[in-house]
């Protein structure tokens, strides 16, 4: 990992998903979350404030990104809720099967190196009758935006810590074996559209 992915990016990447329209994403979706719950992608703990102590017995985080989980310091520590941070990537969660009653993914999606395999990773923590919670960025319901988000991806990619604007959320999601049970799609306010085009929704493990 080099000077860039250690430290300004993940500066730059925090800034950008602390902007007031992204962070009243993070207010609608949290709320939802209760019992053990599974936040992939933890980062630098954003999510952390907007979590119900009343419904949230502990938060487990994991996250591979050094950079980030330093940036995320203070609010672990000042967290609400019980948390327990794992340094570790998504593909390769190491806990044990079926002890999360919410997972939570939020700006992650997007970015792990392998979204499939992240994604049964997190079915395969979750308990049968969990809830998965999530709110991405990804692949637009509009040609003409989807050809801005494939020119521009390869420049993204990079000055983001590899960050994709043309994820397809729905799509991975079924493919890994979840049921989406609501959803909305949109774009987020006073956001270029091919960054701005996003998913929030609940599903469930597929039987």
């Amino acid at each position: 990992m080099g000077f860039y992915d250690r430290y300004v990016g993940p500066r730059i990447v925090s800034c950008l998903c602390s902007l007031e329209d992204v962070t009243e994403q993070r207010r609608l979706v949290l709320p939802k979350a209760h019992g053990v719950v599974l936040e992939v992608g933890i980062g630098s703990g954003l999510n952390l404030p907007h979590y119900d102590p009343s419904k949230v017995k502990r938060v487990i985080g994991v996250d591979p990104g050094e950079g980030f989980l330093a940036l995320g310091k203070e609010r672990s520590n000042n967290a609400r809720v019980p948390l327990e941070l794992i340094q570790a990537p998504a593909e390769k969660i190491p806990l044990d099967d079926n002890i999360a009653d919410t997972a939570v993914l939020t700006y992650t999606l997007c970015s792990v190196s392998d979204p499939q395999q992240a994604l049964r990773e997190i079915r395969r923590v979750l308990k049968p009758d969990g809830t998965l919670i999530f709110c991405e960025h990804g692949k637009a319901d509009n040609a003409s935006v989807i050809r801005w988000q494939d020119r521009l991806n390869p420049i993204w990619n990079v000055l983001a810590c590899g960050c994709n604007l043309n994820r397809d959320t729905v799509g991975l999601l079924a493919g890994a074996g979840f049921q989406i049970g609501e959803i909305e799609r949109f774009y987020l306010p006073r956001t270029p559209k091919p960054v701005g085009f996003h998913c929030r929704g609940v599903a469930s493990p597929s039987a």
